[in-house]
Parts: C-alpha cells; structure tokens; sequence
C-alpha cells in the first residue's frame, strides 16, 4: 500500500499538516501540523502544533493543498475575520 504523505487542511479550525494515517471514524493523524490563526487587525498567525491527532467526531472538511501556491502566499498581509465554529 502506497503511504499517505500529502499536505491536508482541516476547515473552521484551519488546521494544516501531512495526513499520516486516519480510521473508519475519520480520526487523523498529521505530522508537522500547524494552525492558522485569523485577525482583522493583523496577519495569520500560525501556530505550531507538531504531531496532531483530530477525532473524527470534529472534522467537517478536509481539502488536499497545493504546496507551491500555499507556499506563495503572504500570510503576514492577510487579514480575514476568525473563522466561525461549525454549528452541529
């Protein structure tokens, strides 16, 4: 079986890393994991997570990542309301 290693975003917590592993319940794995934090008054700020497990019961999109436009974007300059909770 062909490893995993694609950089994931997980949505309204923006959550970003390399999906490692998941279950039949959607519970993930990422390594190198960080969170992208959203301001109006000021740039993303993204913390640094490292290996992350996210239970399934919280995941409600998951999107690969094109690398080379993520990687072009100045988040420094970015300025967005925090994204909303998901309503369940």
């Amino acid at each position: 079986m062909k490893p995993i290693e694609h950089c994931f975003a997980i949505l309204s917590t923006q959550i970003l890393g390399t999906l490692k592993g998941f279950d039949q319940t959607i519970n993930l794995i990422l390594d190198e994991s960080h969170e992208r934090v959203f301001s109006s008054s000021q740039g993303v700020e993204q913390v640094v997570l490292g290996l992350y497990i996210v239970r399934g019961d919280n995941v409600a999109v998951i999107g690969e990542i094109d690398e080379e436009t993520d990687s072009a974007l100045d988040l420094g300059n970015i300025r967005a309301e925090p994204l909303n909770s998901v309503a369940h």
